[in-house]
C-alpha cells in the first residue's frame, strides 16, 4: 500500500524533476483573493499570477495546497460524514505552467506520472475533454491509444473553465478512474454519472482564452495550465478502496476517535467518526493558520466546523472534551508535510478544549430546554421560528445546531420565524442607539451592518490584503461610487486595517488597484464596534461598489504603534508592582508616536518610582519574550488571572495578550484582556523611556512615554543638550552636573549680596534717579516713596515695616521693577489708619502701572501692573490721593 505522505511527497519529486519549483501550500485564509472565505483549489495562490497582476514563483510550480470548502458558496459540511468523499478540508496536489508548457506536455505528465510512476491500470481510466476541445481530443487519443467512447466530449461549464465573468478561461479534461461494475454508477455525461463507480482524481485546466462578460474575447498571449488532483480520492485509489475514510490518514484518526470513545465505528457511529475525523482536520489547520473562533466570518464558520464534531462526540457517549486528545494523532499523521501543525499544536490543543468544554455546558442546557419546547412535536412538526430564537438570543444555542439536533426526530425549524425574531431585536437595537442621544448620521452604520455584517479583521497576521469594496460613505451618505479628489469612508468585507478603539489610533496607509485608484487612507475608524470605515481622500481614479481592491497599512507606522500599546501593558504591570495592586488603568492614547497611560494614584510618581518602573519594564523589553495570543471567554480570562483594560468593550470572547518573562505561579509578567495589535516579542519594542508624570484629575495620574527609535532620538536631544552645556560651562559631560551645582550656589550668594545691597538702598531712602531722603512732608504727614529696580516682590513687605518703625508715624510706598512689570506695596502706621487705607492707596498706585485691583489691610496693602516704566507715577499717585485727602 501506498502512504498518503508518499503519494504526496511523490507527486511533488515528480514535477520537480520536470522543473517544477515546489511551492509550499499557502495559508488558508486568502488574503490576495476578497472573493473566498478560504483557499478552496490549488490554484487560488497563483490567481494573480494567472491574471498577470503579480510575476508567477517560476514559469512551471508544483505544491500541495491545503483547502477549506464549508462556508459560503463552497460548502460541503452537511454532506461530510455521510458520502464517501465530501470533506470540509482536503489537499489538492497541481503542477502548473505561467506561459511555458501547453496540452500536449500537460496530458503527456498526466499520464506518465498515473500509469508509469504510480503504476494505476489504464484500462481503469478514462478521460473527458470540451466538446469543442479537438486539440485535447486528438492529444489524448496519441497518447493513450484509447477508443472514441472513452475520450468523452462534455459540452457543459462543467469541463469548461473560468476565474470570473472577466479573465482567463479555457477547456478542462478530466481523468476518471473506475473502481468496478460492482459500484452502481455511468461515467461522465451517461444518466448514471452521479453513481460512485467512476471518480474524477484529476482535472487539467486549460487557460487558452480571455473573455468579458462571460464572453470569449480572444486568445491569451500566455496560454498556461493549472491541474488539482484530490490527494484523499487518489489515494483511496492507489491503497485499493472506494471510500476516502478508508484510506491510511483517516483510518489512524477515526481509529483515535474509537479508542478515546470506546465505540467502534459501525452502523450509525460510522457517520459520527467520519466527521470528527474531517473535522479535525480543518479546524486544526484553521487553527495553525490564525483563525480563532468567533460569532463573525471565518471564525464564525471554524465555531460551526468545530460544534458539529463536538456535537457528533457527545453522540458517541465521550464524557469528556475529546477533539483536543485526537491532535496529536493528527500531528503524527500530516505534521511532517505541514510543520505548521507542529507549531501551532499546543494553541490548536487548548482552543479545542476550551471551545468543547464551553460547547458542551451550552449543549447540555439548550437540548434540555429544546426537549422541553418539542416534547409535543412529532415526525412531521415544525418548531416555531420565535422559540428557536429564544433559544439562541437568550441560551446561545446556535440556530444550525437546533436545525441539527431536530433533524434526527424528523422535525424542522421555521426559518422565516427566526428571521423575522432577529430583524424585530435588529430593530430594536436601533431604537435604543437612536435613543442613546447618537447623531443620526450614525443610521447609516446600522445599515451597512445589516446587509453586509461585520469587516473580517486580518491585521493580526498581515500588514496588507485585498478586499471588496461593499459600501462607500460620502458627507454621512451612502453612495454608489467616488471620483478624483473626494474624501469618502470606504468599508471592505475584509482589512488589515485596525479600526480605532481601546486607546489605540486606527491604521493609516492606502487602498489601491492595478488599473490606476489610489486612495490614501489617514485613519480608521470603528462604527458600532464592529464596522472597519477607512478615512480616505481619493488621490487618482475612481472607485465602486463591488470593486476589488488592494490595502496596504503604513507598516513602520503600525510597528510604533504595536511597539507603544504593548509597553503600555509592561508599564501597567510595572505600577502595581512598584505601587500596589490599587493601580488600574483609566484611559490611554497610543499613536505613532508617543503613548501616555492614565492609572490611579493619589500622589505624584517620585523619581525614585520612576526610574524604577523604567528599570522593570526596559528588564522585560531585554528579556525578548515571546508575546502569547488567546482566545477566551472574560469571565475566563479573569478567573485565570488577566486584567481587564478601561474603556475596552468585550463581547462573548475576549484575546487574551500574555506578555514578558514568567514568574511565581508560571504566570506571565502581564497578562491582560485586549484587542489591539501588539509585537511578537517583547524585545520588538526596543526601549522604553518616561517623558512626564503629572495630574489628570483628583487620584489620577498621567505617565507619557516613548519607546524605540522615539526613545533613542529623545534621549539624544537630550545628550546633545548636556554636550551643549558642558561646551558653554568648559567643562566635560560627566562634570557638568557638579559645574552647575557650583554656579547655582554661587548665584544665589551673589543674590543674598544684591539683596541686602537693595535692602540697604531702600532703608538709606532715596528713589530711583533720586537720592535724597525719601522722607517727606505731604499735606502734614510723612510719606516715604520709592522706586526699586531689580527688587524681589517678596521683600515689599519686610522694607515696608522697617520703614514704618524707621518713620514712627507716616505712609510708605515702594514700587519694585522686575522684567518690565512693576509689583507695588504701600504700609500706614496704626495711628494714621483710621485716616488713610493701605489698600485705597494701593489701588490708585496699580491703576498707575496699569493694573487692577490690589488687596491687603488697612496697615498694609500689595498689587501690580503690567507696565513699570510708570513706576514713578504710581507713587506720584500715592502722593496725589494724600494731597487731596488733606485738602
Amino acid at each position: 500500500m501506498t502512504s498518503t505522505n508518499e503519494i504526496r511527497r511523490s507527486f511533488l519529486d515528480y514535477f520537480g524533476s520536470k522543473d517544477h519549483a515546489e511551492v509550499p501550500s499557502a495559508p488558508l485564509v486568502p488574503f490576495s483573493d476578497p472573493t473566498l472565505m478560504f483557499v478552496n483549489a490549488g490554484m487560488v495562490p497563483f490567481k494573480n499570477a494567472f491574471t498577470g497582476l503579480e510575476k508567477p514563483p517560476a514559469t512551471r510550480a508544483v505544491s500541495a495546497q491545503k483547502c477549506v470548502r464549508a462556508g459560503g458558496k463552497h460548502n460541503d459540511l452537511d454532506n461530510v460524514g455521510y458520502t464517501a468523499r465530501h470533506h470540509t478540508f482536503f489537499e489538492m496536489l497541481g503542477n502548473f505552467s505561467f506561459g511555458d508548457y501547453f496540452k500536449e506536455q500537460a496530458i503527456d505528465n498526466a499520464w506518465n506520472l498515473l500509469t508509469k510512476e504510480w503504476g494505476l491500470d489504464p484500462e481503469r481510466l478514462l478521460v473527458t475533454v470540451y466538446h469543442t476541445d479537438d486539440e485535447a481530443f486528438e492529444l489524448w487519443k496519441k497518447r493513450t491509444g484509447f477508443a472514441d467512447e472513452k475520450i468523452i466530449r462534455i459540452p457543459t461549464k462543467d469541463n469548461f473553465w473560468a476565474m470570473g465573468s472577466d479573465g482567463p478561461c479555457g477547456p478542462c479534461s478530466e481523468i476518471f478512474y473506475d473502481h468496478g461494475d460492482h459500484i452502481w454508477g455511468g461515467p461522465p455525461g451517461s444518466p448514471e454519472e452521479d453513481g460512485d463507480r467512476f471518480v474524477e482524481i484529476w482535472n487539467l485546466v486549460f487557460m487558452q482564452f480571455t473573455q468579458e462578460n462571460d464572453e470569449i474575447v480572444g486568445d491569451l498571449p500566455k496560454p498556461s495550465i493549472d491541474t488539482g488532483m484530490g490527494i484523499e480520492r487518489v489515494a483511496a485509489v492507489m491503497q485499493g478502496v472506494h471510500d476516502n475514510y478508508d484510506t491510511d490518514t483517516f483510518k489512524a484518526l477515526i481509529g483515535a476517535s474509537e479508542a478515546l470513545t470506546g465505540v467502534k465505528a459501525e452502523g450509525d457511529q460510522t457517520a459520527s467518526h467520519r466527521v470528527i475525523a474531517d473535522h479535525l482536520r480543518s479546524t486544526s489547520f484553521l487553527l495553525a493558520d490564525g483563525v480563532l473562533p468567533s460569532n463573525e466570518g471565518r471564525g464564525y464558520v471554524l465555531r460551526r466546523i468545530m460544534r458539529r464534531a463536538m456535537r457528533h462526540a457527545h453522540l458517541l457517549g465521550a464524557s469528556k472534551p475529546l477533539m483536543h486528545r485526537l491532535v496529536p494523532e493528527l500531528v503524527s499523521e500530516m505534521g511532517a508535510a505541514y510543520p505548521e501543525l507542529v507549531r501551532g499544536q499546543a494553541l490548536i490543543q487548548e482552543v479545542l478544549e476550551r471551545e468543547e468544554a464551553q460547547f458542551r455546558r451550552t449543549l447540555e442546557k439548550g437540548l434540555k430546554l429544546l426537549e422541553e419546547e418539542t416534547g409535543e412535536l412529532g415526525e412531521g412538526g415544525t418548531l416555531d421560528g420565535e422559540t428557536a430564537f429564544k433559544l439562541y438570543d437568550t441560551f446561545g444555542f446556535p440556530y444550525d445546531l437546533t436545525e441539527d439536533a431536530l433533524r434526527v426526530r424528523g422535525i424542522s425549524v421555521d426559518r422565516e420565524g427566526f428571521d423575522a425574531s432577529m430583524a424585530e431585536q435588529k430593530a430594536a437595537a436601533r431604537a435604543a442607539w437612536k435613543g442613546s442621544g447618537e447623531a443620526a448620521s450614525e443610521d447609516v452604520w446600522f445599515d451597512i451592518a445589516e446587509r453586509e455584517g461585520s469587516t473580517e479583521f486580518t491585521g493580526y497576521s498581515s500588514s496588507t490584503g485585498e478586499a471588496e469594496v461593499v459600501a462607500l460613505v460620502k458627507n454621512g451618505v451612502e453612495v454608489e461610487s467616488a471620483a478624483e479628489g473626494d474624501e469618502v469612508i470606504v468599508l471592505t468585507n475584509q482589512t488589515p486595517f485596525y479600526g480605532e478603539s481601546g486607546g489605540q489610533t486606527g491604521d493609516a496607509g492606502r487602498i489601491w488597484t492595478p488599473e490606476g485608484l489610489e486612495m490614501i487612507v489617514s485613519t480608521t475608524n470603528k462604527p458600532l464596534g464592529r464596522l472597519h470605515a477607512h478615512v480616505a481622500k481619493i488621490g487618482r481614479g475612481n472607485v465602486k461598489i463591488g470593486d476589488a481592491v488592494h490595502l496596504e497599512i503604513n507598516a513602520d507606522r503600525r510597528d510604533q504603534i504595536r511597539a507603544n500599546h504593548s509597553a503600555t501593558h509592561l508599564v501597567h504591570a510595572a505600577l502595581r508592582n512598584r505601587l500596589g495592586e490599587h493601580v488600574s488603568q483609566k484611559g490611554s492614547l497610543v499613536a505613532a508616536d508617543r503613548f501616555r497611560f492614565d492609572f490611579s494614584h493619589p500622589k505624584p510618581l517620585s523619581d525614585e518610582d520612576i526610574a524604577a518602573i523604567e528599570v522593570e519594564v526596559n528588564e522585560e523589553i531585554r528579556s525578548n519574550e515571546t508575546v502569547g495570543t488567546r482566545l477566551m471567554t472574560p469571565d475566563d480570562a479573569v478567573a485565570a488571572g488577566a486584567l481587564a483594560l478601561f474603556g475596552e468593550k468585550y463581547g462573548d470572547e475576549v484575546r487574551v495578550l500574555s506578555m514578558g518573562r514568567k514568574g511565581g505561579k508560571g504566570r506571565n509578567y502581564s497578562v491582560e484582556l485586549c484587542g489591539g495589535t501588539h509585537v511578537e516579542a517583547t524585545g520588538d519594542i526596543g526601549l522604553f523611556k518616561i517623558v512626564s508624570e503629572s495630574a489628570v484629575s483628583s487620584g489620577v495620574r498621567r505617565i507619557e512615554a516613548l519607546t524605540g527609535e522615539a526613545a533613542r532620538q529623545w534621549l539624544l536631544a537630550r545628550d546633545e543638550a548636556l554636550r551643549t552645556i558642558a561646551g558653554a560651562l568648559k567643562t566635560s559631560p560627566d562634570e557638568a552636573a557638579l559645574r552647575v551645582a557650583a554656579l547655582v550656589e554661587e548665584r544665589k550668594r551673589l543674590e543674598k549680596e544684591l539683596a541686602e545691597a537693595k535692602r540697604a538702598l531702600a532703608l538709606g531712602g532715596g528713589s530711583a534717579g533720586n537720592s535724597d531722603s525719601a522722607d517727606e512732608d505731604v499735606g502734614g504727614v510723612k510719606f516715604s516713596g520709592q522706586v526699586i529696580d531689580g527688587l524681589d516682590p517678596k521683600e515689599l513687605r519686610p522694607l515696608l515695616d522697617e520703614s514704618k518703625n524707621r518713620m514712627g508715624s507716616g505712609i510708605a510706598a515702594i514700587c519694585a521693577i522686575n522684567e518690565g512689570k512693576g509689583a507695588f506695596a504701600v504700609a500706614v502706621t496704626d495711628d494714621l489708619t483710621e485716616r488713610f487705607s493701605a489698600v485705597d492707596l494701593v489701588r490708585a498706585g496699580v491703576e498707575a502701572l496699569g493694573g487692577k485691583g490690589g488687596g491687603g489691610r488697612p496697615d498694609m496693602a500689595q498689587g501690580g501692573g503690567p507696565d513699570g516704566s510708570k513706576a514713578d507715577a504710581a507713587i506720584a499717585a500715592v502722593r496725589e490721593a494724600l494731597t487731596t485727602e488733606n485738602a
